[in-house]
């Protein structure tokens, strides 16, 4: 029986607004563009330190996610990503599997992640390396904090707002610096244990427990999702069905290289106990540029203290610079991203018709590129004031935030490729993922762990003790960090409700359907 090609070959979104919005898209990535995207999306130097603390287990417990989580998640991706290729993807998917409502929901949480990570833990990043690099490891005071952090979140809403015959540019200059920073480091890592010794562990060092899997794991998760995002901008891609599944294959391997190599170096050159979630991995870093010139002590206590000098300080100086570019590109590549998702949500009754709305001369979402300025610029004030400046504190707040809001998102953003699967089983998969019922159960199953843990750390053996909190945190205020995550969560639902109930509005008033797309009959 054959099928009729028409009703696959139109929109998955095809309303009066739709029309006006999609007429101002430019098409300006190609198959060389995913990957680079892709790349930058994935590959951060925020938790790198994180890893480390647990010593071996944290190399152990990457190796193992990218192969159950990773892998399974992008092979759901490359299906979704190849079949349903209309821009603001990841909302798409859901909408058509699920519902307009909870499409509005879920995209919310999917977009407003970025602006709290961008305001927050890319911010503590950044400030991170410049202390390490540019400030002999002192913190900066709260103005300057300030400073910075305004210039990183505005001048990141500039490029968001530019086409993306720019930003795409940005992004591929962000996977440049990543391939610079730690192929670089890798090299260097094998020199200085080749001068100093390694102070190594063992093989029973990177033995797995429990108490290491609630830890880290999901920041390992947080690190490995973003397959979906090149599909925000799917209608200004040159060739989705072919480039998609092919970005989403290199990248799955380009990032477990660039996480698992310098993640293996500050175990080799770092003690576990100096790695610290803000600034482990420019302190490994900089102890390793030692062999250009500087120094490294040992205090009683134990605490190694690097100090650079001559051409070590002047590398040091440009290490310091790509990590506030690598910072700096992941926080782009994911608002060009997600914006993208919130304002074809807007635009199609899931949110107000305000923020649908692209530039006819850039091509690109202005209005939500704002707003996520905006967030970011509140995330970071709320977050220093309620930690005092506390740049540890602040730090860890800032990133449970950020990795619960994404992890939540891809509730429904995995099993929708499993579900639309069955409701529309004739439409054309230029790749199909095989094995997609396991692969759903797998992925969510992680998810819905992970999850759980971050908003109660150690729960199931001990909520909050001291092998499961964050630095710096007391038990006595194991109230206080459940406040900082729920809280926002609570708000950003609510926030998500009323967006859905305005998107609702304006469609009756336009005079548009409510009733959602339903899968085309084969004739």
């Amino acid at each position: 029986m054959a099928v009729a090609a028409d009703p696959y070959d139109r929109p998955m979104i095809d309303t009066a607004d739709a029309a006006v919005e999609k007429a101002k898209l430019q098409k300006h990535f190609g198959r060389a563009d995913i990957f680079f995207f892709l790349v930058c999306t994935l590959v951060g130097v925020d938790g790198l330190g994180t890893l480390a603390t647990q010593g071996g287990a944290g190399f152990t417990w990457l190796i193992v996610s990218v192969l159950f989580f990773a892998v399974p998640s992008a092979l759901l991706l490359a299906e979704l990503g190849a079949a349903y290729t209309d821009e603001g993807g990841p909302y798409i998917w859901v909408r058509l599997a699920f519902g307009r409502l909870a499409g509005a929901v879920n995209n919310f949480f999917y977009w407003v992640t970025n602006p709290v990570w961008m305001g927050g833990t890319l911010v503590g990043t950044a400030v991170g390396g410049f202390i390490v690099f540019f400030n002999n490891g002192n913190d900066y005071g709260k103005t300057t904090m300030y400073v910075i952090a305004i210039v990183f979140i505005w001048l990141g809403v500039l490029f968001a707002v530019l086409s993306f015959k720019v930003g795409k540019w940005i992004a591929t200059i962000g996977a440049i610096a990543r391939f610079l920073l730690l192929g670089f480091f890798s090299i260097i890592v094998v020199v200085y244990g080749a001068k100093h010794g390694f102070h190594g562990i063992g093989a029973g060092g990177f033995k797995p427990t429990y108490t290491s899997f609630v830890l880290l794991v999901p920041l390992i998760l947080f690190s490995l999702v973003g397959f979906e995002l090149p599909n925000a901008a799917g209608e200004e891609m040159e060739n989705p069905q072919r480039d998609v599944p092919a970005g989403i294959r290199r990248s799955v391997v380009a990032t477990a290289l660039l996480y698992g190599l310098p993640v293996l170096g500050i175990l080799l050159v770092l003690p576990a106990s100096q790695a610290s979630g803000l600034a482990g991995f420019p302190d490994a870093i900089k102890q390793a540029l030692t062999i250009f010139g500087g120094s490294v002590s040992t205090a009683s206590d134990g605490t190694v203290t690097s100090n650079l000098s001559g051409f070590g300080e002047v590398i040091g100086w440009s290490m310091g610079a790509l990590i506030g570019i690598v910072a700096f590109t992941s926080g782009l590549t994911w608002i060009m991203g997600s914006d993208r998702t919130l304002a074809v949500s807007c635009y199609d009754g899931a949110g107000p018709r305000w923020f649908g709305a692209f530039s006819s001369r850039f091509g690109t979402p202005v209005r939500v590129n704002v707003l996520s300025g905006v967030v970011s610029t509140g995330i970071f004030i709320a977050a220093t004031e309620i930690t005092n400046g506390n740049a540890a504190k602040f730090f860890n707040v800032a990133l449970a935030l950020a990795i619960s809001t994404t992890l939540i998102s891809y509730l429904a953003i995995f099993p929708a490729a499993w579900k639309l699967r069955r409701d529309r089983p004739h439409h054309p998969r230029p790749y199909s993922a095989p094995f997609l019922p396991l692969l759903t159960i797998v992925s969510m199953a992680a998810i819905l762990f992970c999850v759980v843990q971050i908003l109660f750390p150690g729960l199931g053996d001990s909520w909050f003790g001291v092998d499961y909190r964050p630095d710096d945190w007391n038990q006595s205020e194991r109230g206080i960090y459940l406040l900082t995550e729920a809280i926002p969560l609570v708000i950003f639902f609510a926030i998500s409700v009323v967006f859905w109930y305005a998107g609702r509005r304006h469609l009756r008033k336009s005079g548009e359907q409510l009733v959602e797309p339903v899968a085309p009959v084969p004739v």
